[in-house]
């Protein structure tokens, strides 16, 4: 009777076991085909090329973040964060810095690695920070009835936004000199671990994970870590294997069709790599976890200002064996100097800690009237509109300033922030 028993529980948790693991299962299977057709050396078209192999990055992206947030168990606090800030941005490292190496023996490339970099900066605060807004919104509306359309971050972001508001200066010196120098890598590096530093000591909070990670976290310890290691050993097996020939995919494919390669590289390779941080980020808001969901795009948006940014050059120079810097030409100028006047707006956006929908509304619309409108010109306008905007909100919040570096240089992270974030009725 008991044997009996047993067997009538086991055969009701395999099939709840198989459920659990279908998303992380069927993640994998979307990079098998690129996997594979990159093994055997099949040749195929541009279209099939950036499809296959975009889907292995897609794939791959989402694993090293399921991977990731499952590591936080077994890795020591500091190492998790150096790791989990490397690993926000790697698909995009495996895409950029295959065009910086290679602009070191064909220099047109480099315009492909600055169109890469701006795409994804300007992708994630255009259209990450506005739709975290409008998803806390609407998830106010109709899930807890509430009209609340103001979302409150942490005191804590201050370390963000300083990293963040450096980074932006120091960038907006790469089109006055027409380069990406070993200089710019230094100060962005130097940057990159201050915040490293920085958040180290703040507490240690224990993440609250779904999906995959969640599933993996629940295994025991050693099942755990060899879970975990096997996911990014797959995952960055997928993205070596699918980056060239996803590049060299776009490029074909934009020739192809008359359309210009740099805007396919800029918009299309960004898709792929970081939507999975902008369904991750969407899917802790509609958990009511809105502010954990819009400090992890902020964050990657750090980690891409600073240390995507500061790889660049390093590749370049080793590839061309030369200490001078990543060169860029009048629109890559114009492409950087329009990202960098997009992220100080940001960063002055949120100063006080605080996102309005009609703020959301106003990131978004800037964004998609750059997007449609390509022209030198045009980039230069939204450009000023950008700058102009930032000195109008500074206007109103400077004082500010004093408060956020205070709490971002002495690290005064244990008083009690306000919760704005209503519960579920």
């Amino acid at each position: 009777m008991q044997e009996a028993a047993r067997r009538a529980v086991k055969s009701v948790r395999l099939p709840q076991a198989a459920l659990a693991w279908s998303p992380a299962l069927a993640t994998m299977s979307l990079g098998l085909p690129a996997i594979i057709a990159r093994l055997s050396g099949a040749d195929l078209s541009p279209e099939a090329s950036v499809a296959i192999f975009g889907l292995g990055i897609l794939s791959a992206a989402f694993l090293l973040g399921a991977a990731s947030e499952a590591s936080q168990h077994d890795i020591p606090a500091s190492l998790s964060l150096a790791v989990l800030a490397f690993v926000a941005v790697l698909p995009e490292y495996a895409v950029d810095l295959l065009f910086a190496w290679r602009a070191g023996n064909d220099p047109e490339q480099a315009q492909f690695a600055v169109a890469n970099m701006t795409g994804a900066n300007r992708l994630l605060l255009g259209i990450g920070w506005s739709f975290v807004l409008f998803t806390f919104v609407a998830r106010n509306r109709w899930i807890v009835r509430s009209p609340q359309r103001v979302l409150t971050l942490p005191r804590s972001i201050s370390l963000e936004l300083v990293a963040m508001g450096v980074a932006t200066l120091v960038v907006f010196t790469i089109p006055v000199v027409g380069n990406i120098n070993l200089i710019m890598s230094v100060v962005l590096l130097t940057i990159f671990v201050f915040y490293l530093y920085r958040l180290a000591k703040q507490p240690v909070v224990e993440p609250e994970v779904g999906g995959p990670a969640a599933v993996v976290q629940r295994l025991p310890t050693k099942q755990r870590r060899a879970v975990v290691i096997g996911l990014f050993a797959y995952a960055g097996m997928a993205i070596v294997l699918s980056a060239e020939p996803f590049a060299d995919g776009l490029i074909e494919l934009g020739e192809e069709l008359g359309l210009d390669p740099f805007l396919l590289v800029q918009w299309l390779a960004p898709i792929a790599s970081e939507s999975p941080e902008f369904l991750a980020a969407l899917y802790l808001v509609w958990r009511g976890l809105a502010q954990h969901g819009m400090i992890v795009l902020i964050s990657s948006k750090v980690n891409q200002f600073t240390l995507l940014i500061a790889s660049l050059p390093v590749a370049y120079a080793i590839s061309a064996g030369t200490l001078e810097g990543l060169p860029l030409e009048g629109r890559q100028e114009e492409e950087v100097l329009l990202t960098a006047a997009q992220s100080i707006f940001g960063v002055i956006l949120i100063l006080d800690r605080k996102i309005t929908l009609r703020e959301a509304g106003l990131l978004v619309t800037l964004f998609l009237g750059q997007f449609l409108f390509t022209d030198g010109d045009v980039r230069l306008g939204f450009s000023v509109t950008y700058l102009v905007l930032a000195v109008l909100f500074l206007a109103r919040r400077y004082t500010e300033v004093p408060r956020v570096l205070r709490y971002a240089l002495r690290g005064e992270w244990d008083e009690p922030d306000e919760v704005t974030e209503p519960a579920d009725s």
